[in-house]
């Protein structure tokens, strides 16, 4: 029998990859990568230009095809489909005090957790475009359409029809897209914009969009996380920490989310769920560069960190190196608490890295299971290029009360971009069931001293 292929794709901010995959059984067939340029505001055909040159071939036989990007890039057009400016992405925070002021005007965060399920702060598109009418009115004045990365690019691969399409995930991640209604606030755009311009239409989860300039059917795409969580199979009971260049948890909920505290984003999924989560700009980037100050390499780092004990003998980390987002402290700088003489060594300083990263996630992860209908955890699937790292591994199982699960490296948003694709191709009502082989279970060897003393630290300093 013929196998029928799908391919998905995970354009990054730092780089784009591309999977094909057996629509069926989930088997990869072939993959391929390429890098972006590096820095928080790019021009989209960069995004372009990466997928086209790294798919050269590859997409032989493919039958549908889905884009999986980073969430919240404001990508706008003017009446002529052409792009005004380069893209700002999330990390971006040049708009933190525009979200500031955005929050104050509609009155206050429990207004917007209550319009759209989250409290901007400076990632969120909605304040990306109060930065935008702000600083460069003329370019404001040129902007007839607003979309998001994915939305951009399978515009572009659909030879950039009049309709811009998105999906619910990528959608609630704007701050002008209430996931509890499936409705626009066109209100909310116009209160940051100054007027109202194109948006995407959001499609079901399982929709078949339209087709490549090649004949390829197009599936809806999602946000990074969204496509992530389908590409693992995420389901309630999951808490997914993802430690790439930023980190994340989240789990998947039937319940909509609404914090007007800020920490939990009520974002929805690719399924038509949702998904609460929290975000920090601060993951593997802390490993990075803890390692470069002590000039070993990442294993090396590693062994260190696993030679000292539990707690760093009262070294602690807060790693907030380059501002955070999740506690919304956009000028914060990283700071090592409890230094002594004698607990002043490499290998403490090794841990208390990992320690801080990881307990800033825990924190996170713990508001998102206690607020109103939490969900009860029953593990933790780590996943992201710093779940690789031992340290990694056997640390977090000291920082969480369940069980930590860790797949076999793979790139789960692309993986879950194609999974999708292959949903609507099916036409079924449920995302096709694709095997994870491989994964590695690490039993808890949960330390309370340790998170008391970030929680302690952090008190000291923020509260």
């Amino acid at each position: 029998m013929t196998k029928k292929l799908v391919a998905g794709v995970d354009s990054s901010t730092q780089s784009v990859k591309i999977v094909v995959r057996d629509a069926q059984t989930g088997e990869l067939i072939r993959e391929a990568r390429a890098s972006h340029p590096d820095g928080t505001e790019i021009a989209p055909s960069k995004w372009l230009s990466a997928l086209n040159e790294s798919s050269s071939g590859l997409f032989d036989g493919v039958q549908a095809i889905s884009i999986g990007a980073q969430q919240h890039g404001m990508v706008v057009v003017d009446q002529n489909k052409q792009v005004v400016r380069d893209a700002l992405l999330w990390n971006d925070t040049r708009s933190a005090s525009d979200a500031t002021d955005l929050v104050n005007e509609l009155g206050g965060a429990d207004k917007w957790a209550d319009a759209v399920g989250s409290v901007p702060v400076a990632s969120f598109t909605v304040t990306k475009l109060r930065w935008l009418a702000k600083n460069e009115p003329n370019n404001a004045a040129k902007v007839n359409g607003v979309m998001l990365p994915h939305d951009w690019l399978s515009w572009q691969l659909m030879g950039t029809p009049d309709e811009f399409i998105t999906d619910r995930g990528d959608a609630s991640g704007t701050g002008y897209w209430s996931p509890k209604t499936n409705e626009y606030r066109k209100d909310l755009l116009k209160l940051a914009l100054g007027k109202e311009v194109q948006l995407p239409r959001v499609a079901k989860p399982n929709e078949i969009i339209g087709q490549t300039t090649s004949g390829i059917s197009v599936a809806p795409g999602t946000g990074d996380n969204m496509a992530a969580a389908l590409g693992l199979g995420a389901s309630t009971g999951d808490i997914v920490i993802s430690l790439g260049t930023s980190g994340t948890a989240y789990t998947v909920s039937a319940n909509p989310t609404n914090d007007s505290s800020g920490i939990i984003a009520g974002f929805a999924d690719a399924t038509g769920n949702y998904l609460p989560l929290a975000c920090t700009l601060n993951a593997a980037r802390v490993i990075n560069a803890g390692a470069s100050a002590l000039n070993v390499s990442l294993d090396q780092f590693a062994e260190l960190a696993l030679s000292a004990q539990p707690g760093s003998e009262g070294l602690v980390l807060l790693p907030f190196l380059d501002g955070e987002r999740t506690p919304n402290l956009p000028t914060a700088k990283g700071s090592m608490h409890g230094l002594t003489r004698n607990n002043l060594t490499p290998a403490n300083f090794a841990r208390a890295c990992i320690e801080g990263m990881l307990c800033s996630l825990a924190e996170a992860s713990d508001v998102i299971t206690n607020f109103g209908k939490g969900t009860v955890p029953n593990r933790v699937v780590l996943i992201g290029g710093a779940a690789a790292s031992k340290a990694v591994q056997e640390i977090a199982a000291t920082l969480f009360k369940v069980p930590i699960h860790i797949p076999p490296a793979a790139e789960y948003v692309a993986d879950g971009a194609a999974r999708q694709a292959a949903w609507a191709l099916s036409g079924s009502e449920k995302p096709p069931a694709w095997k994870i082989v491989g994964t590695v279970v690490k039993e808890v060897n949960y330390q309370e001293t340790v998170r008391n003393a970030y929680r302690s630290a952090f008190e000291a300093s923020y509260a």
